[in-house]
């Protein structure tokens, strides 16, 4: 059985994910762990579980999502996978930094694998589904688990709302064919977890999202 624990961090409440199971092998997903007491509480969880991290994936590169590359870099050796279409169409971490104002310098880190629809992302004796799910940007990701029905959505699908599409490559049309297609056509039992904010399952999103 694979356990998901979150971690909420940066100026944006983001929501970092820790996924791993009973071999202690482990995937960090949308590390956006800015200041280093939100790093050291990522480490030393990954430390007393006894973990090792085998992969930093990416539902999309902006930069909430991606604060904590360099220091996961650093510190474990691992590269961010992302799809290609956010590599060739988002501005650098730094430069999106600028744009939104941040003082600090933000480092980028070189994706190292570019991620496909419906490729299999395994660690320990657990695999994660690559599904594409662009619009809110046009690499957006989703990564699926059957077995344990659940999804890990980035900033594509809420509770209750959907993700912004007024950033770099942004199309709200694309975004809720998207959703349709991809994330509500899984079962209605799966549970959704998002980049921000709590939680939610399809068949919630399907009853009650307006947007949907």
């Amino acid at each position: 059985m694979i356990t998901i624990q979150p971690f909420e961090v940066n100026y944006f409440s983001e929501n970092t994910y820790v996924l791993y199971d009973e071999t202690k092998e482990a995937v960090l997903i949308d590390c956006g762990c800015l200041f280093p007491q939100e790093q050291k509480a990522l480490s030393d969880f990954i430390a007393q579980k006894g973990l090792t991290l085998k992969r930093l994936l990416c539902t999309h590169l902006h930069l909430d999502h991606i604060f904590g590359c360099e220091f996961v870099y650093n510190t474990y050796g691992l590269s961010p996978e992302a799809h290609k279409m956010d590599v060739d169409n988002l501005p650098s971490a730094g430069e999106q930094a600028k744009r939104f104002g941040f003082p600090m310098k933000v480092t980028d880190i070189p994706v190292k694998h570019y991620l496909v629809n419906g490729e299999t992302v395994t660690f320990g004796e657990s695999e994660l589904t690559v599904l594409t799910v662009p619009g809110h940007s046009p690499g957006g990701l989703a990564f699926y688990n059957k077995k344990n029905g659940f999804v890990m959505v980035g900033d594509s699908l809420f509770a209750g709302s959907i993700g912004r599409t007024d950033l770099w490559g942004g199309n709200q049309e694309v975004l809720i064919a998207s959703i349709n297609d991809k994330l509500l056509a899984l079962p209605d039992e799966t549970i959704v977890y998002p980049g921000h904010g709590p939680e939610t399952r399809v068949i919630d999103e399907k009853l009650n999202n307006p947007y949907l």
